[in-house]
């Protein structure tokens, strides 16, 4: 009878034990990978990009109701300043969902800065959300800008 006291007692601490799970942390802010770029070889001035940018939010508060909110920043790494985009909710204002997918962006002509006749840049993205936490930076590959003329 003592036997079965411990095998029982062995039975209820492993089951204690096994149920007792740390409860893993998602992060806050939205995860983006770049996906493609259209172009890695472009004319100056006269070649649009299309960016694919893949994002996971956990909380799905990405892109903004209004229009003048913009949450998408891209900077072509020879400038200082970002050009800012308009995402679209991409779930319910209200709702808190696990969300992942991808997005095109639309970006016009880059151009040379200065007199040679050919430059490179990488173009960086990152997104913000809803609660103003920013994702991570993800970077296109280098895009080769050539003279027109």
């Amino acid at each position: 009878m003592p036997e079965l006291k411990s095998l029982s007692l062995l039975f209820a601490s492993l089951f204690i034990l096994s149920s007792c799970v740390e409860e893993v942390e998602h992060p806050v802010a939205p995860e983006l990978t770049f996906v493609s770029i259209s172009h890695t070889v472009v004319e100056s001035a006269s070649t649009p990009l299309t960016a694919t940018i893949a994002y996971r939010d956990r909380q799905g508060d990405l892109g903004f109701s209004d229009p003048d909110m913009n949450a998408l920043r891209v900077r072509d790494t020879r400038l200082e300043g970002y050009d800012w985009y308009h995402i679209q909710p991409l779930t319910p204002t209200e709702e808190q969902l696990d969300i992942s997918g991808s997005f095109q962006v639309q970006l016009p002509p880059l151009f040379l800065l200065g007199n040679g006749d050919m430059e490179t840049t990488t173009l960086t993205f990152q997104i913000v959300d809803r609660a103003e936490n920013w994702s991570n930076v993800v970077s296109s590959p280098e895009i080769a800008i050539h003279d027109t003329l």
